[in-house]
């Protein structure tokens, strides 16, 4: 079975995948006929496939979270690998195949990731930062085990939510020792609380995003985690025009930064400035880090990655 990430122009492949994302769009022609946009993966990386001729029952056979047994051409579409469909079935019992063995996970395991945090969240010496704190994670409570962090941007997978929290912390440890001048308690909390409201924005399966909810449509993460701190402060009977709840809600509205990333606010507090960019810094990475592991070594060129700008990375031969 070929892995997604060894897949290269013009190979024609068999092996099983993931259907990841799937619609049914029409062609351009007259008359125009029905064909399938559809992202396949597996656990070393995704690609863009298109099956042509879709015929009524294709229609009622692959949905999103279907295991498929596929035979097709990889090509070139732009600079990207693209995978034109000859054959394709669902995965029968008989295969042996499961779907988690299709899911991309993060590189360390949920129960530790948690422990992480909570190990974090204990430590917050101001006790009410750490009830505020201990108050949302407890609203999102298993999601926080396997939820992603985002639908495509980064950390885009099984608990890829909780691993980008944890590494924030890593950097908000040493930030808070090299400036400590910042308050370790808010840079704690903001890091924790600013995606924390991310499970109850998006609808996933398996690490798998196929929609946002309506909270997070109309909504958005942003100002929900700001809602739950105000929720918060109300259940802990705490003055919700205190400088402790206004600077927690600031820092979590500010750290997109501008208006035009999603930011209702510009950060204006020094624990603002440090987590926009202790964020900005992890998720970036991120998103190098997963476009090199998917791109086959032997290209010297990775694909154009869209979080930072359309750039595509060099890798240098050292």
């Amino acid at each position: 079975m070929t892995l997604i990430k060894h897949l290269q122009a013009p190979d024609e492949f068999t092996g099983f995948y993931l259907i990841k994302e799937l619609e049914v769009k029409q062609t351009n022609t007259t008359p125009a006929k029905d064909f399938m946009d559809i992202v396949l993966c597996d656990a070393s990386g995704q690609v863009s496939a298109k099956m042509w001729d879709v015929s009524a029952a294709d229609k009622e056979t692959f949905f999103p979270m279907t295991l498929v047994k596929v035979q097709g051409l990889v090509q070139l579409y732009r600079e990207r690998l693209q995978v034109k469909i000859g054959k394709i079935r669902k995965a029968l019992p008989e295969d042996g195949v499961q779907i988690t063995d299709f899911i991309r996970s993060a590189p360390i395991s949920p129960a530790d990731l948690i422990h992480t945090i909570n190990g974090v969240l204990a430590s917050i010496a101001n006790p009410t930062i750490r009830s505020i704190v201990s108050f949302c994670v407890a609203k999102v409570g298993d999601k926080l085990d396997h939820y992603p962090a985002a639908k495509t941007h980064h950390h885009a997978y099984f608990a890829g939510l909780a691993y980008h929290i944890v590494r924030m912390l890593e950097l908000g440890e040493f930030v808070c020792k090299q400036r400590p001048f910042l308050n370790a308690d808010l840079i704690k909390a903001g890091i924790i609380l600013h995606d924390i409201a991310k499970p109850e924005e998006m609808i996933a399966q398996l690490g798998i995003v196929s929609d946002y909810s309506v909270q997070g449509k109309l909504l958005g993460h942003i100002s929900m985690a700001s809602n739950w701190i105000t929720e918060a402060a109300l259940h802990l009977g705490l003055d919700l025009q205190s400088d402790l709840v206004i600077g927690l809600q600031h820092i979590v509205l500010s750290h997109h930064n501008l208006p035009e990333w999603g930011s209702p606010v510009l950060p204006q507090l020094p624990e603002a400035v440090a987590l926009h960019y202790i964020d900005s810094m992890d998720a970036k990475l991120q998103m190098v880090e997963d476009t090199l592991l998917v791109t086959p070594e032997s290209d010297s060129w990775t694909p154009m990655i869209r979080g930072l700008e359309n750039k595509a990375m060099y890798r240098l031969k050292l």
